[in-house]
């Protein structure tokens, strides 16, 4: 464990100092600023910064993941000629990467939000905007690294990043809505939720949109996400999913590091 903390040290400061958290922070900072600066409603401002993270948060992550385990070989290399275990230098790795943008993030958020909002009845949408981000953030990082691990090669590892996200951020929604013009005279309603639940972006956006009763707007199909994502065991379910999207792609990215061979 203290090896893991030293590892974690050693690379929250090397991340923290890279120009990538800085335009995550910044981002993020100014964007939140001009929409509560400008925007009196502060739930559609949470609403409006949600749909940029939904989409921006994994992308980011995904190229960033990909980009900083590919030019850390080297230094992986040289830290496993020492007696360390690969596990302690891998979890190490994966949080040391991931802290970094999650408080750059978080942070870019928060400030302006205490600067301009003067309730607290958006509070809990606040809260749930960060988690989601967050668990996002974790999620694309541990897969950016799985697939770093897989493939040797640089330009084949980031495409595969970038086209996972393609399909989880843009495909799968087409896919969904073609499904379901396809079967329209078929009850598809229980199997779109489980479809829904294999994929962490599309989950995480149908559990901020319950919280404003936009489901009112789209029928009996509507109806039903609303009622099983805003019930206590269908949330448990669906964070649930989440973190098993993080921990299904460290756990794989893990065994993968222990017998890689640098």
């Amino acid at each position: 464990m203290r090896l893991v903390l030293k590892i974690l040290k050693f690379e929250f400061n090397n991340v923290f100092r890279s120009k990538w958290i800085i335009f995550f922070f910044a981002f993020f900072f100014m964007t939140s600023y001009a929409l509560f600066s400008f925007e009196n409603n502060t739930q559609k401002a949470l609403l409006s910064l949600f749909n940029l993270t939904v989409y921006l948060v994994p992308l980011i992550s995904l190229i960033f993941g990909t980009m900083y385990f590919y030019n850390s070989k080297e230094y992986i290399e040289m830290i496993l000629c020492q007696p360390i275990k690969r596990s302690s230098l891998f979890i190490g790795l994966f949080l040391g990467t991931t802290l970094p943008l999650a408080i750059s993030y978080t942070a870019g958020i928060l400030l302006p939000y205490f600067m301009f909002s003067t309730t607290a009845n958006a509070f809990n949408l606040l809260l749930l905007l960060l988690v989601l981000g967050n668990l996002m953030t974790f999620i694309s990082i541990g897969s950016a690294f799985l697939i770093s691990i897989k493939l040797a090669d640089k330009v084949k590892g980031l495409s595969l990043a970038i086209f996972f996200w393609l399909i989880a951020a843009i495909l799968f929604d087409g896919l969904l809505l073609l499904l379901v013009y396809l079967l329209e005279d078929y009850p598809v309603e229980k199997f779109i939720l489980g479809l829904i639940l294999i994929n962490p972006i599309d989950l995480s956006r149908t559990i901020f949109m319950i919280n404003f009763d936009i489901s009112a707007l789209m029928g009996y199909t509507g109806a039903l996400f609303k009622k099983f994502f805003g019930s206590e065991a269908g949330t448990i379910i669906s964070f649930a999913s989440l973190l098993l999207w993080i921990f299904t792609p460290v756990w794989l990215g893990l065994r993968s590091f222990n017998k890689k061979d640098f």
